[in-house]
């Protein structure tokens, strides 16, 4: 486990389990992160549990031996980060119909999944000259780091990703015996590991842990990953050794942004930047504005702003996991649509 080096440690944590009555485990489960002091996103589907929440480590331990209650939850994996500050405002336990979104009927990673490589040894089967690595993430997670030589499918959702595939199934398997895929945790490929070996795909991998166990664990004089590393929380990036990365946000359409761009004219805090300049109108701006306005407000008498809403437009530029609709919209309603 990564040692803690601040009081609030963050945990990310999924697992594939049979729920028959999810809204059961609801209640008890908030009553566990509430009387822990816990904050963050926990969801239940009846394929299973997935979430990132934060706080003292105490609380956080309280909070995962709740978890290992569930059914079929005795052991799961969990991946543990830290954060300077509180990175979410309020905790919430949600009901989903699944815990990550793909849309296709059958795909069970129960039964069927691709074969885990541990970090340690993932940089030897990228660089085999039969393997095709595939980005599992969407645009937005992609434009600020990825493993050299990745094929970006470009999407904008998870929900895109059987497409793509389908699209360019015979140029991507042309020549290639071997198929490596990645996303941020390890949730997405346990999907579309799973979604290709349905297709007929056999010799399928993915990094366990992802991207984050993967620069916990390997020196960054040996890695092949470039760049940050998005994560669904107000840290927004972190790098080797899961450290605060350099990126920012923009808070009306929730592109990640490089110093650069926060010091572009373009860039005014919750309100534009240089992704949304020309997709806003005057009364979207007007109330970023006045949200802006009123966040300052509330930090100036040190308190959190929980009560912002925004307007649905901005919610689904991107479709973000339902961690970071409630770390960046929170007490805002999140459309009717699931994220990643």
């Amino acid at each position: 486990m990564l040692e803690c080096k601040s009081l609030i440690q963050v945990a990310a944590l999924y697992h594939f389990a049979p729920f028959d009555d999810p809204a059961a485990l609801q209640g008890p489960l908030q009553a566990a992160c509430d009387a822990a002091g816990i904050r963050g996103t926990i969801l239940l589907a009846p394929e299973g549990v997935n979430g990132t929440i934060a706080g003292s480590p105490e609380g956080i331990a309280k909070v995962l031996d709740h978890i290992r209650t569930l059914p079929d939850c005795e052991t799961f994996d969990v991946k543990y980060s830290h954060a300077d500050e509180m990175p979410f405002n309020r905790m919430k336990v949600r009901l989903k119909r699944e815990i990550v979104t793909m849309g296709e009927p059958g795909i069970d990673p129960r039964a069927s999944v691709g074969r885990y490589v541990d970090p340690n040894d993932w940089n030897e089967l990228i660089s085999d000259p039969e393997t095709i690595v595939i980005d599992t993430r969407n645009d937005y997670e992609v434009a600020i780091g990825q493993f050299e030589g990745a094929i970006d499918p470009e999407t904008a959702s998870f929900r895109d990703f059987p497409k793509w595939f389908r699209d360019h199934r015979d140029d991507l398997l042309s020549g290639k015996k071997k198929v490596a895929m990645y996303c941020t945790g390890g949730i997405r490929c346990e999907k579309s590991t799973s979604f290709l070996r349905s297709e007929g795909v056999e010799d399928v991998f993915h990094l366990k842990g992802g991207i984050l166990k993967y620069l916990e664990n390997v020196p960054e004089e040996e890695s092949l990953w470039q760049g940050e590393c998005f994560v669904f929380d107000q840290r927004v990036a972190v790098k080797h050794g899961l450290e605060l990365g350099s990126y920012g946000q923009c808070f009306a359409c929730r592109h990640p942004l490089s110093q650069e761009e926060m010091a572009s004219p373009d860039y005014n805090e919750g309100i534009s930047c240089p992704h949304c300049i020309d997709q806003r109108n005057d009364e979207q701006r007007a109330r970023y504005i006045e949200r802006q306005k009123q966040q300052q407000l509330a930090k100036a008498r040190g308190e959190a702003h929980i009560g912002a809403t925004v307007d649905s437009a901005s919610k689904a530029d991107l479709e973000l996991s339902d961690a970071s609709w409630e770390a960046n919209f929170p007490g805002g309603l999140k459309p009717e649509r699931d994220g990643d």
